[in-house]
């Protein structure tokens, strides 16, 4: 029955073969090797419902055929380990670099999100500059918060860029912007423990500067990279970099190249050599660090970098690099220096009354001489230099002024980077006897002559006993002597022959500001002036009577040219007659000729002038001019102690003469004004000289009896004697007490002792033997 069964099924198998091939799903077809489809019973739908599962030994019989068939499949299943490790990587670096793109799509977009509109981003304005010129156009200073203006590339020097690039941003001109070989090279060497490296480029750093703060965040980061891309399509490479280089910090207070120039070499970026170009820009990687002014060995050494990468890169030749690290500076000075800073205080002082606010870049044109300006510094430090520590004197100032009142030269100090204060300015002082030309025209005006005779002698006003400084009295003199001589007993009496209250009005009428006491002890000078507006008073004897109200600053532009302010002072107010001034001008030429001033001649110049000097010598003054200058000069301290006998004619004299002899260097002489003659008064005194001689002890009063009887047992009083002295001239009704006013200056003497020289008394004894 088995293979009767088994011979009708191959037969039925026969028979079905001529019209199509079954499926075998036991032992294998002919085309099990070229098939990769097979199927058992599992596998068929029907067979899960309908069919029988085969018995366990069915399935263990056909196990082995399967594992054969396993075998035998295996290869063509696997295409090798190592390729297919590599496709994995491939594959899987695709998708997470498209997650990663996502990803960083998404910051962006939501970092974007927060800041402005690009339609609203624009450049901010740059701090604004004033630059302050002297009269031949020379920078003195520039002041602003940036400390120089902008310069475009072309006007800098070509080293600068070229530096800068090669140092911080060689692809800058083939980039978008953000460099991406830069940044990768940043992070290998950072992974790497190389030199740390960023990886920012000039354009990001810009971008940075103008509108992000400098905190280290993603935020910052991708915001930094926008604005990147918005400044490269907004701009062009020479715009971006003339914008960086015009606004980085190099150190110092310094923003700008043109700042850092001035500051570390005191020259204009335009002329700055390729050693200091790889200074300024070796700078920029750490500007406190670097800085010369701070570590000039360091700067040097980073400088020397930058060369090295400006020669790799081209810009250089190996002897280009020679010569410059030969012209790179050692040391820079730590601070501004130099007087014409003074200047520059002053100007910035004034500025903001004559335009305003200051919303854009400046150029202010001074009367400023810069050649005289630095001979007056020096003039001050060799005086002070050579006798200054042994007199006990440490601080000086200058002022110089014209014939219209613009100020030439200007020193607020001895040292302005130790001290920023403007003495010449703003210190109110003393005059001492240099106030006494105004006691003098103030009298002249009333109709005295320089010929008008008064008695030098003690003198008493109220309770107050002027002395003259030698404490030796001339008996009669003319007022062109008392001047010449300083004579002080002469000077009280004049105040009080006009009053106080003109003497001040003339005062204020040429140039004095300063409110000033109408006491009569103001003909020596106990008022407090400031040395500016003295000296300016005094150029108005110079000019010939007119105000010559005191200025620094002739004009205002802006950049391009837009004139804001100029000054008009061309036609000054007469303050004083023709007459009066060339009397005074006859009348001061004496003290340097004859006088107290004799340490200031000018060989070949006509000079005038008067010295100064206050209480034991706290304050020592010399003011003077020629046709030419009107100059004051003060020495003293700046905490008021005395000096050692230091008197107006002899430091300041000295510094006085050194300076206007420089000043007058290669210039034709002229006369003063009046040519230094006397004009006639109409009383006859015309042909009257000046009174000459040696100073003569004061002259004996009479002796009488009862005087000497008083003497002798002690009855006489010193109320007596003192009442004896001659009163002022004039107005004595208007001689006023001075108890507890100004205490007069040194060369005053004693505001409350009489002379220490008055002769003294005859006594019996005297007369007995003949004495």
């Amino acid at each position: 029955m088995r293979h009767m069964g088994c011979g009708r099924s191959t037969m039925a198998a026969r028979g079905r073969s001529r019209d199509r091939i079954e499926p075998t799903f036991s032992g294998r077809s002919r085309y099990e090797e070229d098939d990769d489809f097979s199927l058992d019973d599992d596998d068929r739908i029907a067979g899960r419902r309908g069919t029988k599962r085969p018995s366990l030994d069915a399935t263990r019989s056909g196990a082995p055929d399967r594992k054969r068939r396993s075998k035998r499949g295996l290869p063509e299943r696997q295409d090798g380990g190592l390729f297919s490790f590599i496709r994995r990587m491939v594959y899987w670096c695709i998708v997470f670099g498209i997650w990663a793109g996502i990803g960083a799509a998404g910051l962006v977009f939501y970092y974007g999100s927060r800041m402005p509109s690009a339609s609203t981003w624009a450049i901010p304005d740059r701090p604004p500059n004033v630059k302050i010129t002297s009269v031949d156009g020379s920078v003195i200073a520039n002041r602003g918060a940036t400390g120089g203006e902008a310069l475009s590339l072309d006007q800098m020097s070509p080293y600068i860029p070229e530096a800068i690039i090669a140092i911080e941003d060689k692809r800058f001109y083939s980039h978008f912007g953000v460099d991406p070989m830069g940044l990768a090279r940043a992070v290998v060497n950072n992974l790497t423990g190389q030199p740390i490296q960023g990886g920012s480029t000039l354009t990001q750093q810009l971008a940075k500067n103008l509108f992000l703060s400098p905190e280290r965040t993603l935020e910052r980061k991708v915001q930094e990279v926008l604005l990147s891309f918005w400044l490269e399509q907004k701009y062009t490479k020479d715009q971006i970099l003339a914008m960086y280089l015009n606004r980085v910090f190099y150190g110092s207070n310094a923003y700008g190249v043109e700042a850092a120039a001035r500051r570390y070499f005191n020259k204009s970026a335009r002329d700055v050599n390729l050693g200091e170009a790889a200074l300024l820009a070796g700078l920029v990687k750490a500007p406190s660090r670097l800085s010369p002014a701070r570590d000039p060995d360091a700067a040097n050494a980073r400088a020397q970098v930058v060369l090295q990468a400006m020669r790799d890169q081209g810009y250089i030749t190996d002897n280009e690099v020679k010569t410059a690290m030969t012209q790179t500076p050692s040391k820079a000075k730590s601070y501004w220096s130099g007087a014409g800073q003074y200047v520059a205080d002053m100007v910035m002082d004034e500025l903001s009354g004559l335009v305003g606010e200051v919303k854009e870049d400046l150029i202010v044109d001074t009367t400023i001489d810069k050649g005289l300006e630095k001979k007056a510094e020096q003039s001050l430090n060799d005086i002070l230099g050579k006798d200054g520590a042994k007199l006990d004197a440490s601080q000086a100032a200058l002022v110089s002024i014209d014939g219209t009142g613009a100020i030439r030269a200007l020193v607020g100090g001895r040292d302005y980077a130790e001290s920023q204060f403007n003495r010449a300015v703003k210190a109110k002082r003393q005059p001492g006897s240099s106030f006494k030309p105004f006691v003098y025209a103030a009298a002249l005006e009333k109709g005295l002559t320089p010929y008008s005779v008064f008695n030098d002698a003690p003198i008493r006003i109220g309770n107050w006993t002027p002395e003259n400084y030698e404490k030796k009295y001339n008996g009669d003199v003319t007022l062109a002597t008392a001047l010449a001589k300083s004579l002080n007993t002469v000077a009280a009496q004049l105040v009080m022959y006009d009053g106080p209250e003109q003497v001040i009005k003339l005062a204020h009428r040429l140039g004095i500001e300063t409110e000033l006491q109408p006491n009569a002890s103001i003909a020596l000078g106990t008022s407090e002036v400031s040395l500016m507006e003295l000296t300016a008073s005094y150029a108005a004897f110079m000019n010939g009577g007119y105000k010559a109200t005191p200025h620094v600053i002739r004009r205002v532009a802006t950049a391009e040219g837009k004139v804001l302010y100029e000054n008009t002072y061309d036609n000054p107010p007469r303050v004083v007659s023709e007459t009066v001034a060339a009397n005074m001008n006859a009348m001061m030429m004496g003290t340097i000729e004859t006088g107290t001033g004799k340490s200031a001649k000018i060989p070949g110049w006509q000079a005038a002038g008067k010295t100064g000097t206050t209480q034991n010598s706290r304050d020592a003054l010399f003011v003077g001019f020629t046709s030419n200058l009107t100059t004051g000069v003060w020495f003293g301290n700046d905490d008021g102690t005395p000096m050692k006998k230091v008197t107006g004619g002899g430091l300041p004299a000295k510094a006085w003469q050194e300076f206007m002899i420089a000043a007058h260097k290669g210039l034709s002489p002229a006369p003063l004004f009046g040519n230094g003659q006397f004009i006639a008064d109409p009383d006859g005194f015309g042909n009257r000289p000046m009174a000459q001689g040696a100073p003569q002890p004061m002259q004996e009063q009479p002796t009488t009896i009862g005087g000497i009887i008083s003497g002798v047992f002690g009855g006489g009083s010193s109320t007596q004697v003192e009442t004896s002295f001659p009163p002022a001239p004039g107005q004595q009704q208007q001689a006023v007490a001075v108890p507890g006013g100004p205490i007069p200056p040194g060369d005053v003497g004693s505001p409350a002792a009489t002379s220490s020289v008055q002769p003294r008394r005859t006594t019996l004894l005297d007369l007995i033997m003949g004495q």
